[in-house]
């Protein structure tokens, strides 16, 4: 199975109608690949918070569209990174979009942690509720996680129980914290023997650089590719079958222990 992880540069200048048409040619340009992932908020960037509410859209609106076509004629199963998702009692969510190579919606996942704190995504749009997988015929199947999601290993976990074998990881990560972001990816692929595909976002926006480097490990936790700085297509060949190798030659996943004890004078 065949991965590309398109890392693409948010240039403030690009408009994003403009940046659509790019990126709908650069996943044409993968039909070597069987599965293309494409990173968080690219329509409009992940700190451009002053134009959330502007950009919004609903999940089969013209960023689907755009990338619906691409996917058909590349004939590849795409992820298509996140956009900002209005519902309808106008809620904004962080809303990823995976497409199948037919074109049709194949699954949605809103984002379930928020970042900011208290202020940008935190407190402008709200939470998602449910893990979401998908399962490529013949392939893998798909856990589906946002950028700062990277951070709370339960999710992961949860979506390894509902039968993850790779890890998808969209982001727009800052350049201030990328080796928090290459820590992590690799910790959540050893800890849950699972592929992990994460994949960031290049450049400068709304003043926040972006760290780049998107990176596929192992269900070992060994570094297959990663990439630098600037915009660039990461391909990686994955063997699926590594996964249950993985996990049969060190089954410590079935060394879990859940439902342990609340220490005296805690409560749950």
């Amino acid at each position: 199975m065949r991965a590309s992880l398109v890392q693409i540069a948010v240039d403030p200048d690009e408009s994003v109608d403009s940046r659509r048409r790019r990126v709908a040619a650069l996943v044409r340009e993968q039909r070597d690949a069987d599965l293309v992932i494409l990173p968080e908020l690219w329509p409009v960037g992940a700190f451009a918070y002053q134009q959330f509410e502007a950009e919004a859209e609903t999940p089969a609106g013209p960023t689907y569209a755009a990338m619906a076509g691409a996917a058909r004629d590349a004939g590849v199963w795409l992820h298509a990174g996140s956009i900002v998702e209005r519902d309808g009692d106008g809620t904004l969510y962080n809303t990823a979009l995976v497409i199948a190579p037919d074109g049709r919606m194949a699954a949605v996942y809103r984002k379930i942690h928020r970042f900011g704190f208290d202020k940008g995504e935190a407190v402008m749009m709200g939470a998602g509720e449910e893990l979401v997988t998908v399962s490529l015929p013949g392939a893998l199947t798909l856990g589906l996680a946002t950028c700062y999601d990277l951070r709370f290993p339960e999710l992961f976990r949860g979506l390894v129980d509902a039968g993850a074998q790779a890890l998808v990881v969209p982001a727009g990560w800052p350049a201030r914290r990328r080796e928090h972001w290459t820590l992590l990816a690799r910790a959540r692929a050893v800890e849950n023997q699972a592929y992990v595909l994460a994949c960031g976002t290049a450049g400068t926006h709304a003043d926040v650089e972006q760290a780049g480097h998107s990176i596929v490990v192992d269900p070992w936790g060994e570094v297959l590719a990663e990439a630098g700085p600037d915009e660039e297509v990461l391909t990686v060949d994955l063997d699926p079958s590594k996964v249950e190798k993985t996990r049969e030659l060190f089954p410590a996943l079935k060394d879990r222990r859940l439902g342990l004890p609340v220490p005296p004078g805690r409560s749950g």
